[in-house]
């Protein structure tokens, strides 16, 4: 497949599946390869990713899980186009769609309780204000320019079947916030997992699922360190990533 300006291909290290990516937009992080390794996918879930960006969320479940069908919402024409690029070039039709639109309209385009499971790597920053350009790709990453938590979490529990799951990764500073939200919109948390990058630094992420209609027990998981020392990484990292 031909790439464009500032485009290149990156091995997944999954059923040989690559992914193209455009480092002047917006290329994925650990996060979301984490978020894959922590979505519980049954066999034959219907799977939805809100602000799917590059589509590395869906084309990775694919790879290592057996859910029935993949979708990749994305806001963003083309990251949109993009994604479907990477879908082609894997021949990752037939199983997953990416589809273009807004993740605060997800359930009027896809209809209520229509998916098993809803994945999200959502912006982290709530304030937006100062910066050059808050439509640039990268902004819409990283702050809530486009969408909130709020829009995600209520979206997320619209979209899902009763006792379908939500799972997110975010900001530990804001998990309290996340929590109450999810009480809100009757998705009960039933795991979490924080990551922290070395054992004697503070964690500076959350893994979270939440399930609709689900009975309150929250099962914390053991921690995630991502290096066991500077550079190097642990191997469960390695494992998850897939080399």
């Amino acid at each position: 497949m031909e790439l464009r300006e500032n485009e290149r291909m990156d091995d997944l290290h999954r059923c040989g599946y690559r992914i193209i990516q455009n480092a002047k937009k917006f290329c994925f992080g650990m996060d979301a390869v984490l978020l894959t390794g922590f979505a519980a996918v049954k066999p034959g879930a219907r799977v939805i990713d809100l602000g799917t960006g590059t589509g590395v969320i869906p084309i990775l479940l694919e790879a290592k899980t057996q859910g029935s069908h993949f979708t990749g919402l994305e806001i963003q024409g083309e990251m949109a186009e993009m994604a479907r690029r990477s879908v082609e070039l894997n021949h990752l039709q037939e199983k997953i769609d990416i589809v273009e639109g807004d993740i605060k309209e997800a359930s009027k385009r896809f209809g209520r309780a229509s998916f098993d499971v809803v994945t999200c790597n959502p912006p982290y920053m709530e304030n937006f204000h100062g910066l050059k350009n808050p439509m640039d790709e990268k902004a819409i990453a990283r702050h809530e320019v486009l969408c909130t938590l709020e829009d995600v979490l209520r979206e997320g529990a619209a979209l899902l079947r009763e006792g379908g799951s939500l799972c997110m990764v975010h900001r530990p500073r804001r998990l309290a916030e996340i929590i109450a939200r999810m009480a809100e919109y009757k998705l009960e948390p039933k795991r979490m997992r924080l990551v922290y990058p070395l054992a004697d630094r503070e964690a500076n992420m959350v893994l979270i699922e939440g399930v609709k209609g689900g009975g309150r027990q929250l099962r914390v998981e053991p921690p995630l360190i991502v290096y066991k020392e500077p550079g190097i990484y642990n191997p469960e990292i390695h494992e998850i990533y897939g080399y």
